[in-house]
């Protein structure tokens, strides 16, 4: 590995020395916050907290009983509402993110990361009519998503 002195006077510490938590401290950082939703269940930023910490190790089944409390704590809070149907699609449960990106766009219909992630569910799931549906709001609200070829492939592939 190359030292930061070998490095452009503007790169970012590298090394063992670079400023970012220590491997193990990481660790502790997130056990500690696991441990605060666990004690806390009334704390809505800790539930959130420790489910995007399962989340980004891909375990999906504690976060969404995380995001659950979380959702119970504050019923319409957008963003949590969104997450757990996020959580539910990458873990593979179609029908229950289905039910919440639907939820999500009761509130706010044109967000396209929701129109997107009903679409990949309603896909996921094998519904052609629900995800016809769902790629034309896409593509009526954001005519240039990226998703827009990839979702038509699919759906394609489903009729």
């Amino acid at each position: 590995m190359a030292s930061s002195s070998q490095m452009p006077g503007d790169h970012p510490p590298v090394g063992p020395n670079a400023g970012g938590p220590a491997p193990g401290n990481m660790q502790a950082e997130v056990t500690a916050q696991i441990e605060k939703a666990r004690r806390e269940p009334n704390n809505f930023e800790a539930q959130v907290k420790a489910a995007e910490l399962y989340y980004q190790i891909q375990r999906y089944d504690p976060s969404i009983e995380l995001l659950l409390k979380a959702n119970q704590l504050r019923p319409d809070d957008y963003q949590t509402i969104v997450a757990l149907g996020l959580v539910n699609l990458d873990a593979g449960h179609y029908d229950v993110a289905e039910k919440w990106y639907k939820a999500a766009l009761m509130k706010k219909s044109d967000d396209v990361v929701t129109l997107a992630g009903l679409a990949a569910a309603t896909l996921g799931k094998g519904d052609a009519r629900a995800a016809s549906q769902a790629i034309a709001n896409l593509e009526k609200v954001d005519p240039n998503s990226e998703d827009l070829p990839r979702f038509k492939e699919r759906l394609a592939g489903l009729k």
